[in-house]
């Protein structure tokens, strides 16, 4: 059968980052297993790319369009909330509409795929190319804070959260370009059952449910001997702001009242973020069962998430996360809210799950799972070996044979 040959608008794209860079990377470094696919980015992780092309097998299919931006720009969209970089962005979109024509130009190309940034608000421009069809997404960003859960946040993010889920559904409903690119979409891909509901209820249109997310499937053995051992080390990964929800996860270590039960918190925060989080501790008697790791290199996390005995996940608000698969990866169960992406994918054979509710009863029934952890110990160790089923399910070359598929269906759908 012949190659597809594909252009992909993936501003995000880096061999050895999670989150969007990992996901531009990994879905078209798959994709290039069945197509040919020509990748237009941003020049960020140029050399990482360049370097990793080399010993792939299927490097020879993807190529390589670098749009740069000024280091100034990056730094905006690390900044996560920085709304001034939506416009330099909305300008790269514009630029690498051209860059696509110029491909199209030489190229037979069969499929356009806006694949990320994944939030809905900017689709980019590539759905203005006519006569090839469109395919966007995963798309997210859809989701709403639950604002039960601002209790005790400071006024700026109280407002700042209450506006966003005011701001999503009118862009969603009235954003000119978006209502374009959806109208223009061959195809929609939605990140997480949440996305897929609000285009059907705001775009009456139909999508595709495939996580931006997925695993690369190892055979590295985990011993499940770590799940016995006197000591119960829970282990906590992420940035300390509002939304992981890292002082719900102290409280909930304090009211467990287990002094058997560490928690192993790998990242940080800023300054104050730091400074607070650590009195807390203090104020809950909890400090001499935490051990904070501050950012380590993602080996390291990697190795600490195999001697755990469970992953503690309190975010409230993430589409989905790449270090929930990451823990399924290292045969680690999870503890996390039934909530957003993570929550449609952990299950009773993987994790134990608890709704969105207020934080008094998520601290309440999170301290009753970790006492419950630390009793039953076969239980931790039979929900690690399951873990093996759902990396197969979640596996990338899983997921871009669904894609593969859908791009062929589109294809016979428009001759």
């Amino acid at each position: 059968m012949e190659k597809l040959k594909i252009v992909i608008n993936a501003y995000a794209c880096c061999p050895d980052r999670g989150s969007e860079p990992g996901t531009g990377w990994n879905m078209c470094a798959h994709l290039a297993k069945h197509c040919e696919v020509h990748i237009i980015t941003e020049e960020e992780f140029r050399e990482k790319i360049e370097s990793t092309l080399t010993t792939l097998p299927q490097g020879e299919n993807m190529h390589f369009y670098y749009n740069p931006v000024p280091e100034r720009v990056r730094e905006m969209a690390r900044n996560q909330g920085d709304w001034r970089f939506y416009a330099h962005y909305k300008n790269w979109q514009k630029k690498t509409l051209e860059i696509a024509r110029e491909i199209i130009a030489t190229q037979k190309i069969d499929v356009l795929h806006q694949l990320n940034m994944i939030g809905f608000r900017e689709p980019g421009y590539l759905w203005k190319i006519e006569g090839i069809p469109f395919v966007w997404g995963p798309i997210g960003g859809m989701k709403q804070f639950p604002v039960a859960y601002l209790q005790g946040a400071g006024i700026k993010t109280q407002l700042f959260n209450r506006l966003k889920n005011i701001i999503n559904v009118l862009q969603l409903k009235y954003d000119v370009r978006v209502n374009k690119a959806f109208k223009r979409a061959d195809l929609l891909i939605s990140s997480i059952p949440v996305s897929y509901q609000a285009i059907k209820k705001y775009k009456k249109r139909d999508s595709v449910l495939i996580s931006e997310t997925g695993l690369s499937v190892n055979s590295n053995e985990v011993s499940t001997k770590r799940f016995y051992d006197e000591d119960f080390k829970a282990i906590w990964v992420g940035k300390f702001d509002f939304r992981k929800q890292l002082t719900l996860a102290l409280k909930a270590l304090a009211a467990a009242n287990n002094k058997r039960i560490i928690l192993n918190v790998y990242g940080q925060g800023n300054e104050v973020q730091e400074r607070e989080a650590k009195q807390l501790a203090e104020d809950l008697d909890v400090s001499d069962q935490i051990v904070w790791h501050g950012n380590k290199p993602h080996a390291v996390v990697q190795h600490a998430m195999r001697e755990a005995q469970l992953f503690f996940f309190t975010s409230v608000n993430e589409d989905n996360p790449n270090v929930i698969l990451e823990a399924i990866s290292n045969r680690l169960p999870v503890l996390c809210f039934d909530t957003c992406g993570f929550g449609a994918i952990i299950n009773e054979t993987v994790g134990r799950k608890i709704p969105l509710t207020t934080p008094q009863k998520s601290i309440t029934g999170f301290a009753e799972h970790l006492n419950m952890f630390y009793i039953n110990r076969s239980l931790l160790e039979e929900l690690s070996l399951n873990c093996e089923t759902l990396l197969q399910q979640l596996s990338w070359d899983e997921k871009v044979k669904q894609v593969v598929s859908l791009y062929r269906k589109v294809l016979s759908d428009n001759v």
